[in-house]
């Protein structure tokens, strides 16, 4: 049940160009709730005093972007399991006056490719590009959703050992010159570098080498085909761009918080489309 007059926020440092106040206030509107979502700008230096005020501010949680969400995983009482695999916050919330993190990341890339590209664990292979934050939320969902064989890919080799080694078994370290010949029998390749973003076109990999049932994602967004998809896709391979990542991990939080689990409909991809300004 929605609770009347219900706040949160989405707090990072720069705040002006998240969508979630968009994102969360599409459903406030449509599921007729009386509450709101803003966004917080929080320097670095404020954010563990924000954080502690938060049961005096009258939100009842939010979410979490760059660059606090490694403070926020330091700083909250509560994880949950996600957010200790990844070693980040990006969701808030109190109960009974005890702050709680989690991390929805990847739940939402999983979320993304189960609608765009059902049946895609069946992938024996998948080859994860990078090995930041968000390379550890793609890894954690493939591990979760029983991948066994899952090959980290990194520009700085020592990056991706580290990653390798804190997942465990079922992954493994790569650097960026052996790329090429781990694809021969990938099914499932994700890109997570910043590689496309914002019109660069330079592929973090060249797809040539994946069979024809692979399937190629991207958590970029902006643009919605990246450089690596549009390859993947003129070669006649499945692609899943990383929009509904952003979409679906936003659903967690907004239940926590009003009450009603929403739904990532067609008409709130299309708003958020128009909003960004690129090709469908």
């Amino acid at each position: 049940m929605a609770d009347a007059g219900a706040k949160a926020f989405v707090c990072g440092h720069p705040i002006a160009h998240s969508r979630s106040p968009k994102i969360h206030g599409f459903w406030l509107k449509q599921y007729g709730i009386d509450g709101s979502y803003e966004a917080v700008d929080v320097a670095p230096q404020d954010f563990g005093r924000f954080l502690a005020e938060l049961p005096e501010s009258g939100f009842r949680g939010g979410n979490v972007t760059i660059p606090h969400k490694e403070t926020a995983f330091r700083l909250v009482m509560r994880l949950d399991e996600a957010a200790e695999a990844v070693g980040a916050v990006n969701t808030l919330w109190l109960e009974n006056g005890v702050l709680h993190g989690a991390n929805t990341d990847a739940q939402g890339f999983a979320a993304n490719v189960d609608e765009r590209a059902p049946g895609w664990t069946q992938a024996e292979v998948a080859v994860v590009l990078g090995a930041g934050g968000a390379a550890r939320a793609v890894v954690h969902a493939l591990k979760s959703r029983g991948l066994g064989d899952i090959r980290v890919v990194n520009r700085t080799l020592g990056r991706a050992v580290e990653l390798a080694d804190h997942f465990g078994a079922g992954v493994s370290a790569h650097s960026l010159n052996a790329a090429e010949e781990l694809l021969g029998d990938t099914g499932l390749l994700v890109n997570t570098t910043s590689l496309g973003m914002h019109g660069n076109a330079d592929l973090p990999i060249d797809p040539a080498r994946l069979p024809g049932h692979a399937i190629v994602t991207d958590i970029v967004y902006v643009p919605l085909e990246t450089p690596l998809l549009a390859v993947a896709r003129a070669r006649g391979l499945k692609t899943v761009d990383g929009l509904g990542m952003l979409l679906h991990q936003a659903v967690p939080g907004f239940e926590r918080w009003f009450g009603v689990r929403p739904a990532v409909t067609a008409e709130l991809r299309a708003m958020i489309v128009a909003d960004l300004g690129v090709a469908k």
